[in-house]
């Protein structure tokens, strides 16, 4: 899965980072004398960090139709456009190409990852969820199942510092990596790939891929995984459905996490459920507590199950895609 580094110019540019829809991006312009910084022609520094001024004092008759804006009322709607996102100096037809490109790459990569997993038998699984909802507890206690059941998992974990979050995991026996992002907000399919080399993978195994906690910008990218989980808690309300549809349209299963705590919280769950099916009518969903095993049995029920349906098609010859 080894991933080429083409030697290139390095010319002096700003790195300027945006967002479109669940997706962050990133393009360079020639840098003024006063913020000059190497490129680096991976672009995988996803930050949300801007070296360039805002200057914000717009002339009255400055039109900005066509770049989002007002809505009714005084709200304002910046991704109402082609592009799904306003960045001030770049046309929309500019952004949409910049997003092309960005993602030509990444999907690129993340199919050489998809065949390093297949040739292996690895069912890899992306989490992706808010912070603080549940992700690192889920697969602390979910490689022990495993463990239990005579299956191997390991884990790739994704924060932008400490190695925190693969220091439990290690501690149930678990192989896992950190990958620290910095700025960026995402896991990548080039970070993946590197990580997923370092760290060996067994055969027949199950790689929980966990990304950086945001319900955004990694929804956008393909990590070359087999299956797709989001994760929610009921306390974070029942609305992020609505609030983050790109997470829960690219999703196989939503997790439904702390059950045990409704009782304390303010949360209507069908109604969050009820939305989940809106942005994704075919989006299977479990309620369980990571923390006291409530639901978990249906939900290594889903694990197994999917892994067995791509190992199915991987034997059979077909392009493992998602469970």
């Amino acid at each position: 899965m080894a991933h080429s580094h083409p030697a290139a110019a390095q010319p002096i540019v700003i790195n300027h980072y945006y967002q479109a829809g669940a997706q962050v991006f990133q393009y360079s312009s020639p840098a003024p004398a006063r913020a000059a910084a190497p490129a680096h022609h991976h672009h995988h520094d996803h930050g949300h960090s801007h070296d360039h001024g805002h200057e914000h004092a717009h002339a009255d008759a400055e039109d900005h139709s066509g770049n989002g804006g007002r809505t009714a009322g005084r709200d304002l709607d910046f991704g109402a456009n082609a592009a799904g996102v306003t960045v001030t100096g770049i046309p929309q037809q500019r952004l949409v190409h910049l997003e092309k490109n960005i993602l030509e790459k990444n999907n690129s990569l993340a199919k050489a990852n998809r065949a390093a997993f297949d040739s292996k038998r690895v069912f890899a699984v992306n989490l992706i969820s808010s912070p603080g909802a549940g992700k690192t507890t889920l697969v602390a206690k979910t490689v022990e199942e495993l463990r239990n059941r005579r299956r191997t998992a390991a884990a790739i974990i994704g924060d932008q510092q400490t190695s925190r979050d693969a220091d439990r995991i290690r501690q149930t026996g678990a192989d896992a990596l950190q990958i620290n992002t910095g700025k960026g907000c995402h896991l990548d399919a080039h970070m993946v790939g590197h990580a997923a080399e370092n760290l060996g993978l067994h055969e027949d195994s199950i790689l929980f891929i966990e990304n950086v906690g945001n319900l955004v910008c990694p929804a956008g990218f393909d990590l070359g995984e087999h299956g797709r989980v989001v994760m929610l808690s009921v306390t974070e309300g029942e609305d992020k459905p609505l609030k983050y549809p790109a997470a829960i349209a690219g999703s196989q299963l939503l997790l439904i996490n702390k059950i045990d705590l409704l009782a304390h919280v303010d949360c209507d769950v069908d109604a969050c459920e009820r939305y989940a099916r809106e942005k994704n009518p075919g989006i299977r969903i479990i309620r369980l507590s990571a923390s006291t095993g409530e639901g978990f049995e249906e939900w290594i029920s889903w694990l197994e199950s999917a892994a067995e349906s791509v190992a199915s098609n991987i034997a059979s010859g077909k392009t493992a895609m998602r469970a």
